[in-house]
């Protein structure tokens, strides 16, 4: 390691960074497919190679390449166990090319993974990942690090803590943002330059996303509130379709101007993202050699982040009257209702008509079931509470949908009057009349969770307001017969910590099982719904004894149904009635409430096993 990046932070002029590494290594022909991280050992040559283009070109920082060079990016292609080995030879090759030329900074990039508490991932588990990263690095001689192309505050800075608990080096800190200057949590440039000052990293940037234009003017307002270094590296503008590929733009002439622009709103170092080559960063060091930043790093005041600390949640009674019955203590009753295969919802709505007039409290309209093509959840429930004048639960899955559109979604359904939440992972599509469908899973249920939580109190993910807070009562699903059931109790509070305000199990069938788990969550005290189904056939009895995961079906049970077989169709939906009609029994005392399913998604069933115990009219 040696101190020329020092050097370059103190010495008051602007510097040039490099460009691209992965889109370069594209159009030499690796394919996209590739670890290109792992080309640091397997094609080391051509590695040096681009380094050295760049070098020529009149980069005085050159970044190693291993932006995705982190265990868990790595664990995509086996090959987390070599990741010291991998950032050890990507700084050696990065120095070798330098040849005493530019300063060696180490190219951290994000997980891949969304953490705490948008995700599963710990923030002292991504300490760990970042730290071991970092570990490499340092066994190749940087002389510093870049961390690039973050849009989440808490992983930026599970990064920087991870290369500060190893050394004093110097740590250029770059966020995306979007075409607004904000990321997409939804947290502002301001914000972000003002918290990260605060911090004490040695320069302060953006990288990435978008192109030049949008930049600057990020670049602008963050100069308002930091009086750290700044640097800037955009792509060569939006990549834009060309026959089957997609092509970067902006000339190295145009790149150059806005490069002189950055360095008059006050830039330090200037580069280049996707898209730039070596001929970009040649026509940008023409600019910026033996320029000097238009401010001076002491002349600006930091501001205080403006991250708002959101506002007290209504109180739960007055969200909805579902929330106002938990709130109470009262015991609820709930069905579950499926959504129609088409537009028309007339079988749907009669459904509810039944469960009002029963007296039912809510039903939960359920989002996607079977993978087959439905009406979605939240304008079926929707049109129920419009046209059936029951209150809903809109059971919301994780599943097909990324953050931003969620959010989008919540909102909405917030601005319809939907107030009653219930927050799924969701299941991977099984398979049905689309064989080649597939699965997004951007955040899961605790990273949902936290969002309507937010959300509740006025705030976006990213900490900003949003206006009037919503009043959604946030539910969360528990599985008292889960295979791993530790994993499931860590799972619960953590679902309970982010703003789950009661609880729906999955059908119960053992209520010692139940039992047992009540025990084991006591101390978390949100009000839980049990799960009943009640069976109709010993096929029914079977299926769900055998096929459907974290479903215990107790052999008396089993035994029962097979007693009345051969007395019919008839007799053997008496008799799963009469035995959901017993369980409920038994368990009224120790929960809130009973949810009601049903194999063929009709209430009828339902609305016999409540009657019975007198729940419903």
């Amino acid at each position: 390691m040696s101190d020329r990046l020092r050097e370059l932070i103190g010495d008051g002029h602007a510097h040039a960074l490099d460009g691209a590494m992965g889109t370069m290594l594209y159009a030499k022909g690796v394919f996209v497919n590739v670890c290109y991280d792992q080309l640091n050992l397997t094609q080391p040559e051509l590695v040096q190679e681009l380094h050295e283009a760049y070098v020529r070109a009149g980069a005085e920082i050159i970044e190693t390449n291993t932006f995705g060079a982190n265990p868990v990016k790595l664990s995509s292609f086996g090959l987390e166990d070599r990741t010291e080995e991998i950032n050890a030879a990507a700084g050696r090759l990065a120095r070798a090319a330098a040849n005493g030329r530019a300063a060696i900074v180490g190219a951290v990039g994000p997980l891949g993974v969304r953490i705490e508490p948008f995700g599963p991932t710990g923030r002292d588990e991504a300490f760990g990942f970042f730290r071991r990263q970092a570990e490499g690095l340092l066994e190749g001689f940087v002389d510093g690090f870049i961390l690039e192309t973050f849009s989440d505050m808490d992983e930026l800075q599970a990064a920087y803590r991870a290369i500060r608990s190893l050394t004093d080096a110097p740590v250029i800190a770059q966020m995306t943002v979007g075409e607004d200057g904000n990321t997409s949590y939804g947290t502002s440039v301001e914000t972000i330059f003002s918290t990260v000052s605060k911090w004490g990293a040695d320069v302060l940037g953006l990288n990435c996303s978008v192109g030049p234009a949008a930049m600057l003017d990020a670049l602008e307002r963050a100069a308002e509130v930091t009086d750290r270094p700044l640097s800037a590296q955009p792509n060569a503008g939006l990549p834009k379709a060309v026959g089957d590929r997609k092509i970067y733009l902006a000339s190295p002439e145009y790149m150059a101007s806005y490069a002189r622009r950055m360095i008059a709103a006050g830039a330090r170092f200037v580069g280049g993202c996707c898209g730039t080559t070596p001929d970009h960063i040649r026509v940008i060091r023409d600019v910026v050699a033996g320029s000097t930043a238009a401010r001076a790093s002491s002349g600006v005041r930091v501001r205080a982040s403006e991250e708002s600390p959101g506002v007290e949640p209504v109180p739960l009674a007055q969200r909805s009257r579902w929330g106002g019955k938990l709130a109470r203590g009262e015991f609820v009753t709930c069905l579950e209702v499926t959504p129609p295969k088409g537009w028309v919802a007339s079988d749907l709505l009669a459904q509810c008509r039944a469960a009002r007039i029963a007296g039912v409290d809510a039903v939960h309209v359920l989002d996607g079931p079977r993978t087959q093509s439905r009406m979605s959840a939240i304008p079926s429930a929707i049109i129920v509470e419009r046209e059936a004048g029951l209150e809903t639960l809109v059971h919301y899955s994780c599943r097909d949908r990324n953050m931003l559109g969620m959010i989008g979604d919540l909102l909405g359904a917030a601005g319809a009057g939907l107030r009653n939440l219930f927050l799924v992972t969701g299941d991977p599509p099984k398979t049905g009349p689309y064989p080649d469908a597939t699965a997004v899973f951007d955040i899961d249920s605790i990273g949902l969770t936290n969002v309507a939580s937010r959300l509740n109190r006025g705030l976006d993910p990213g900490g900003n307001p949003i206006g009037d807070p919503t009043r959604f009562v946030i539910g969360a699903g528990v599985n008292p017969g889960a295979a791993d059931r530790e994993r499931e109790l860590s799972r619960f509070a953590w679902k309970v910590d982010a703003g789950a305000e009661y609880a729906v199990t999955r059908p119960v069938f053992d209520p010692r099982q139940l039992e047992s788990f009540l025990e084991a969550i006591e101390e978390f005290r949100i009000p839980i719904i049990v799960g009943i189904w009640p069976i109709t056939s010993v096929r029914n009895a079977e299926y769900l004894a055998n096929e459907v995961p974290g479903v215990d079906v107790p052999p008396s049970v089993l035994e029962r149904m097979r007693r009345r077989q051969d007395d019919g169709d008839a007799a053997m939906r008496e008799e799963g009635i009469a035995i959901a009609r017993e369980l409920l029994e038994t368990l009224r005392s120790a929960v809130q409430g009973v949810q009601i399913s049903t194999s063929s998604g009709r209430v009828d069933a339902a609305l016999e096993v409540l009657a019975g115990i007198g729940v419903a009219r």
